[in-house]
């Protein structure tokens, strides 16, 4: 094979890949595209409401922690925990879509923010590059997770011994009736935090509305 054939071949491959992460992405993340999922999340009126500061201030993140940002999405919260473990930490943004990935690492090289580090995740596990994870972070994500209990258990894998996992979720409530199989409950979450090795050691009444905000470190 000839080295212009080569390089049409690879870049084939590289097309062939990402499109079938698109597409196997979109079972997970819902019908929309990896453009729309930015717009709607990256709206000013929706940051807004988001408080982040008041989230990283609560969770103490220091210089040095090491964060996974599972759904990352656009970024939103992946940037300022990046500027919170500076200098020295690190930040995973974990995301199953190769667009948000590259979005997320293009914003933040823009923004001149150098410790964040896109991952390319998996359905079952966020295949994170480290196993010294000092915080997980789940924001209206968890609910995405096709097999939440399974996921929960492989990430476990990556949490350092001091490590903690953070779900913030709406409740069930607050959730679309007309997508019931993305419906959780707070029940749920714990008993399949306690499967994979965690308990409840924080939570956080910030938004109202019984929206919940739980930390769970190791047993």
């Amino acid at each position: 094979m000839g080295v212009r054939c080569g390089r049409l071949w690879a870049a084939f491959l590289v097309a062939m890949a990402c499109a079938f992460g698109r597409a196997e992405a979109a079972g997970q993340l819902g019908p929309r595209s990896a453009e729309e999922w930015i717009r709607l999340m990256e709206r000013p009126e929706r940051v807004a409401t988001l408080r982040i500061d008041e989230i990283i201030s609560r969770l103490g993140l220091g210089p040095g922690d090491v964060v996974a940002d599972i759904g990352a999405g656009a970024g939103t919260f992946s940037l300022p925990f990046a500027r919170a473990v500076a200098p020295g930490g690190t930040v995973y943004a974990v995301e199953i879509d190769p667009e948000l990935v590259a979005y997320i690492e293009e914003r933040a090289e823009t923004e001149g923010v150098r410790n964040v580090a896109g991952v390319l995740g998996e359905f079952t596990d966020p295949a994170l590059p480290a196993r010294d994870v000092d915080l997980a972070f789940f924001h209206d994500v968890l609910h995405h997770v096709e097999d939440r209990a399974g996921y929960l258990e492989n990430l476990a894998g990556y949490i350092g011994p001091e490590g903690r996992v953070v779900v913030i979720e709406n409740p069930r409530s607050h959730q679309d009736p007309e997508q019931s199989e993305m419906h959780l409950s707070r029940e749920e979450v714990d008993r399949w935090m306690a499967d994979a090795g965690f308990g409840v050691s924080e939570e956080h009444d910030l938004f109202g509305g019984g929206k919940w905000f739980v930390v769970y470190s190791r047993r």
